[in-house]
């Protein structure tokens, strides 16, 4: 008789190539136009550097969650049991770059709080990291695709331009 034992997550996510570099770069990109997005609208109508990154870390915080459950539901379906503390550990891991995304850009706006910025060039210093995060991803997609200096230029456009139209979205749903 055949062993028909469903596999752990850990195989069905190696399985699938969870722990690829990829995976993690769509968590920061994630990640940071969650963070943009955050950073315009709390600092529409009122530039406290303070707010905004308190509105920022909540409300990462809030997605990094849900993001943590429902990959975890999504994971114990596909294994067809509970996950155990060890793997929902891994999954939150995995997840954690969302959260990381947001550490550069609220520390602008705490430097901002604390005096050490003006309070909107803190604001502008975090949308600044976050152009400069998508700015890397889009290098980084040319790197893995060879792409010569031209296609390079374009990726890296595209990405800013797709990231700024998604936070322009955000704002507006926001209003």
């Amino acid at each position: 008789m055949i062993d028909e034992a469903k596999p752990s997550v850990r195989e069905t996510r190696l399985m699938r190539s969870r722990f690829e570099s990829g995976n993690r770069i769509s968590g920061w990109v994630y990640g940071t136009i969650v963070v943009m997005g955050a950073v315009v609208v709390g600092s529409a109508g009122s530039a406290d550097p303070w707010r905004v990154a308190t509105a920022v870390a909540g409300t990462v915080l809030v997605l990094w969650i849900a993001h943590v459950y429902a990959r975890a539901i999504g994971e114990s379906i596909f294994a067809g049991r509970r996950l155990d503390r060890r793997e929902l550990t891994e999954v939150a891991g995995e997840e954690l770059t969302i959260p990381l995304a947001a550490v550069p850009p609220i520390g602008a706006l705490v430097l901002g709080a604390a005096g050490v910025l003006r309070e909107s060039r803190a604001i502008w210093a975090a949308l600044a990291i976050g152009l400069l995060t998508l700015a890397a991803a889009g290098l980084r997609y040319a790197r893995v695709e060879h792409l010569n200096r031209l296609a390079t230029a374009v990726s890296v456009a595209l990405n800013l331009a797709l990231g700024l139209v998604i936070v322009a979205l955000e704002v507006a749903l926001s209003h």
